[in-house]
């Protein structure tokens, strides 16, 4: 069934089971607005949460149990049954033997994603030591589902309402960042970055304000280079290809103005540089949006937060943003393909319907 005549289908995969990814989902499921909005699906188990649902002492919910995925009540939020065991939960503490888990319901979703089950996936989070296994040797899950979507290209796209962020350097040691950036890879993201706003954010001449990455801009070279000689030249050429491009900006001053309001998305240069003052001002409000895959995933923005889990006070806000975005960021990018292919029609040829005469 077309999109258009249906909710969309949000997949929710549940991350670690002792931390808070039952309890921000399972509160967002109770929300009867949300199933107005679109179909949910979460991958867990009936086990499991309603052993959550017990720690929270939640009686008055339940989801509706499928065991075909193409056939999910539209009316209620819906749980596929990922596993039939009852793992031993230890709610808010880390457990290695629980990763298996985490990474089956992933790995369901993203199978259920590829074959058009969902139209969407949202991701619970994950602890990154306990999921770790030879078939998840990542960092997290950008990694992981750049490699499962064969992504040449892909980022962090960090979403909030002041402010969008993104990063030339991801999970990697601070001392490592320097020696990643060179003149193309930071016209390469500044590239990327214009086209995936047009295709996913309605944005077709974004401007980007880029940071520094020493302090003070490396003070004309005494601090550092890089900005003369690696930063500002691919600046400069992405303005002459008609780029909305600006900087580079010294971070700090840059966020104390509050300069960033200015702009559609900020390029940091390496992860705290950006996720420091983004998660400042967004601490519960914050999504993650994997930018560059062939579908659409967000999560979350916040880990497993084992010191609160289980004791009902985690905030679903950001869990409720990453579904809303996922919703948005889908319609976004049909309607941009779809004008993308009338592009290629003839005029002549939209007339009958795009069918060209043989």
């Amino acid at each position: 069934m077309s999109t258009e005549n249906r909710k969309l289908r949000i997949g929710i995969s549940c991350g670690d089971l002792n931390g808070i990814g039952h309890e921000v989902v399972i509160k967002c499921a109770m929300d009867p607005r949300l199933s107005e909005l679109c179909t949910l699906i979460f991958y867990s188990s009936q086990k499991t949460t309603a052993a959550h649902r017990k720690a929270l002492d939640i009686k008055d919910f339940s989801f509706n149990v499928i065991t075909d995925v193409s056939k999910p009540n539209s009316k209620r939020p819906n749980l596929f049954e990922c596993w039939e065991d009852e793992p031993e939960l230890t709610i808010g503490k880390p457990n290695p033997d629980l990763g298996k888990y985490a990474l089956g319901s992933l790995q369901t979703a993203v199978s259920d994603l590829k074959a058009g089950h969902i139209d969407a996936l949202v991701t619970a989070p994950i602890d990154k030591n306990s999921i770790q296994s030879e078939e998840f040797d990542f960092p997290g899950h950008t990694e992981y589902l750049a490699s499962e979507f064969e992504a040449q290209e892909y980022a962090m796209f960090m979403l909030s309402e002041p402010i969008k962020m993104t990063f030339m350097t991801g999970h990697v040691p601070l001392s490592k960042v320097s020696e990643q950036l060179s003149f193309e890879s930071i016209i390469k993201r500044i590239r990327f970055i214009d086209r995936e706003l047009a295709k996913d954010f309605t944005l077709p001449k974004p401007k980007i304000a880029v940071l520094g990455l020493n302090p003070h801009n490396g003070d004309n070279g005494v601090i550092g280079s890089e900005e003369q000689e690696l930063i500002a030249p691919a600046i400069r050429k992405a303005k002459d290809d008609g780029l909305l491009v600006f900087g580079p900006f010294s971070a700090d001053g840059f966020f104390g103005s509050g300069a960033y309001s200015q702009y559609d998305m900020v390029l940091a240069m390496y992860h705290d540089q950006g996720l420091i003052p983004f998660k400042t001002m967004n601490f519960e409000r914050g999504v993650n949006f994997t930018s560059g895959l062939s579908h659409v995933r967000t999560s979350p923005d916040h880990g497993t937060a084992y010191d609160i889990a289980g004791q009902g006070k985690a905030d679903p806000q950001s869990m409720r943003d990453a579904i809303y975005a996922a919703c948005d960021i889908f319609r976004n990018r049909t309607e941009y393909n779809q004008l993308k292919a009338n592009e290629l029609i003839p005029q002549s040829d939209r007339s009958r319907g795009g069918r060209s005469e043989r």
